[in-house]
């Protein structure tokens, strides 16, 4: 199966982007702590390679906690500061302040040596589609002041919100990169969402995360479903007997199992599961 998702308008949001670097201080990247390579795309850094950055493990509640504290160290030791979140929780949203503000203490140093005082911290907000960033926006302004879905791609135009009188973010839309040189990515971020579902064969995807969950989280899936089996077809055949999944004259209905399986994965009802750790990238 083959992934790629670049619609028009990705291009044009990313001129836009490179225009609007200009008047930042800090690139606030969100990434799916699920994937955090993955979902990272390659432009940003080339974009923001001058700004001070922040990336943040969102959905860090879905993934795996040993896999967080990982991804945490490993971004640290490359230079950039690193919070966990959960962008509908409002109570991790002081620690993302603090961490902006000391990510640009030294800025607001050189404000204070020129005579400019309370001059906020200007931040724009970056990621893929559906990584949460609007849902991160709304939670800490606390209001809905970013367009939010669980589709990629609602948001599409520029916006600034005034969170408080140190902090001011622009809210982009997410965009992907024209080719995934390694289509293993592209199978991630279809897993977690953020490749549209209408292009994709979803029976195939979830074969994908069954291959992956037998090997690395055995236990969750035969929590979650009562597996015994340890091939990736065989374990959706059982999914859908269990589950009841069935078309007209009790025939097994194998696409009815399989989005059923994709979609209790990006719920978190099957467990904390993360789709690549460090070690393995490395």
């Amino acid at each position: 199966m083959q992934f790629q998702w670049y619609p028009g308008h990705m291009t044009k949001a990313k001129r836009q982007m490179q225009e609007d670097i200009k008047l930042v201080d800090l690139v606030v990247e969100l990434v799916d702590a699920r994937v955090p390579l993955g979902s990272r795309n390659p432009d940003i850094d080339e974009l923001g390679r001058n700004k001070a950055r922040l990336i943040l493990l969102n959905k860090a509640d879905l993934a795996d906690e040993k896999a967080n504290e990982a991804w945490m160290h490993y971004f640290e030791k490359r230079g950039y500061y690193a919070v966990r979140i959960d962008a509908r929780n409002r109570g991790g949203m002081k620690a993302v302040q603090a961490v902006i503000l000391e990510a640009c203490k030294e800025k607001m140093e050189r404000d204070r040596k020129r005579g400019i005082k309370n001059r906020p911290v200007r931040a724009m907000v970056v990621g893929i589609p559906n990584v949460g960033k609007s849902t991160f926006i709304n939670t800490f302004a606390g209001k809905a002041c970013a367009k939010t879905g669980n589709k990629p791609g609602v948001t599409k135009g520029k916006q600034w919100i005034r969170l408080n009188k140190n902090v001011e973010l622009l809210d982009t839309p997410g965009i992907l990169w024209p080719k995934f040189e390694d289509q293993s990515v592209g199978l991630k971020l279809a897993l977690i969402g953020s490749i549209k579902d209408e292009i994709l064969n979803i029976d195939e995807l979830a074969l994908e995360l069954l291959r992956y969950l037998l090997k690395q989280y055995p236990s969750l899936l035969k929590e979650r479903y009562e597996i015994t089996e340890v091939d990736e077809v065989k374990a959706l055949e059982q999914i859908a007997v269990n589950r009841k999944c069935l078309k007209k004259g009790n025939e097994l209905d194998y696409s009815k199992a399989a989005a059923l399986v994709l979609d209790e994965f990006r719920a978190g009802k099957i467990g904390r599961i993360t789709l690549e750790k460090p070690e393995q990238e490395a």
